[in-house]
């Protein structure tokens, strides 16, 4: 490997699936704040993921229904005082 070309922060990370609780040991450079014991007995950072590979329904083949940060309930709240919504009930 040529040296200086990675960053300085380049180590090992675990990668957390937290929708299906999949977890991978790999090279990033993610800032990270939290870190886990891995199967080595060893401390690494940790990085948390929403969904990926382990989780998608690309992937997996199965629908899953997925909403951790409550985006829907959200985004319903929004579009309830928007002009299009009362423009909808008008009709």
């Amino acid at each position: 490997m040529k040296s200086d070309i990675h960053p300085k922060n380049f180590r090992q990370v675990v990668f957390k699936d937290i929708s299906c609780d999949e977890s991978w040991l790999t090279y990033s450079c993610a800032n990270t704040r939290e870190s886990i014991v891995w199967e080595d007995g060893k401390e690494y950072p940790l990085v948390k993921l929403e969904i990926s590979s382990a989780s998608h329904p690309f992937f997996t083949g199965k629908m899953k229904f997925v909403d951790t940060a409550g985006r829907i309930d959200k985004f319903n709240k929004r579009f309830a005082n928007s002009k299009f919504k009362q423009a909808e009930i008008s009709e």
